[in-house]
């Protein structure tokens, strides 16, 4: 009996939508993806490599604003996937976005993405990608007015992808961060109205650091003058059932500039500073 020929699979889902997300961005010819170091844009640097190969580029802002932990994961992943990384160096903090009004990110999205423009043209590239995906659409975003003013590119939601398909195809292509936490600009977690400082965003940076080293996956310290507000993952609240793990942990955080501690009994919320605000909102 003769042996039937092999017969080619037919693709996944997942490869049919990550080949469209590729012929997006390969649409462009040469691309700078703006890059945090977060789920979204990690994948984005990884398909815009593989559509362009070294057409693509990928910058990150580096601000105040800028947890260290995404900034070091920015640099594994950039090596990782092989994209050329460049940096936009700010030390300081303008003052549309220290003001901290409700659009706070409106003005930092705008300021960012300005500067990655600039840079991006001086390497001959016009066209700029962001890593926001469909369920962005739903969120009190004020960042994607930003994106659209520039006409910045997000081929993310314009392949139809949301954060799990993301997720899943990060896996599917051996990016570490297919389950990273979900990640935001330090200055999230100070109050609307209540002045930023790079003061303040230090003391959340070093506090947060106190807990991932603890172990906490998903993790917020929420500033509020001299107290630090934590919220942990509702499933990682048990953890602080353990005396000791209470005592080092109060005394880390206090180390890092504040007099007092408490916990968020219900535990970590996406954009629970929001909740002052009329419209819903979950992106912080």
């Amino acid at each position: 009996m003769a042996l039937t020929p092999d017969v080619e699979q037919s693709p996944s889902p997942q490869d049919e939508s990550y080949r469209r997300l590729l012929g997006i961005i390969a649409s462009h010819k040469a691309v700078a993806v703006a890059f945090s170091g977060g789920v979204d844009s990690s994948f984005l640097c990884k398909a815009a490599q593989d559509a362009l190969g070294d057409k693509a580029i990928a910058i990150t802002m580096v601000s105040p604003m800028m947890p260290t932990a995404d900034l070091e994961t920015a640099h594994e992943i950039a090596a990782q996937v092989g994209i050329r990384h460049l940096l936009v160096e700010d030390k300081e903090l303008d003052e549309p976005v220290a003001a901290n009004p409700i659009n706070r990110c409106y003005h930092c999205k705008k300021i960012e993405f300005g500067r990655i423009a600039e840079l991006a043209r001086e390497h001959g590239i016009t066209v700029v990608l962001d890593g926001s995906n469909l369920d962005d659409e739903g969120d009190y975003r004020p960042g994607l007015t930003a994106l659209a003013e520039q006409g910045v590119c997000s081929p993310l939601r314009l392949a139809g992808l949301r954060k799990a398909d993301i997720r899943a195809l990060s896996r599917e292509l051996g990016l570490p961060t297919w389950d990273k936490a979900a990640s935001a600009c330090l200055g999230s977690r100070v109050p609307y109205g209540d002045r930023i400082t790079i003061e303040k965003l230090r003391s959340i940076d070093a506090a947060e650091q106190v807990l991932r080293k603890h172990g906490f996956r998903q993790c917020r310290v929420r500033h509020h003058g001299d107290i630090a507000r934590i919220e942990v993952a509702p499933e990682e609240r048990s953890a602080f059932f353990n005396l000791e793990l209470l005592d080092t942990v109060s005394r880390q955080i206090k180390e890092a500039g504040y007099r007092y501690v408490c916990l968020e009994l219900e535990g970590y919320a996406m954009g629970s500073l929001n909740r002052v605000l009329k419209t819903p909102a979950h992106h912080a």
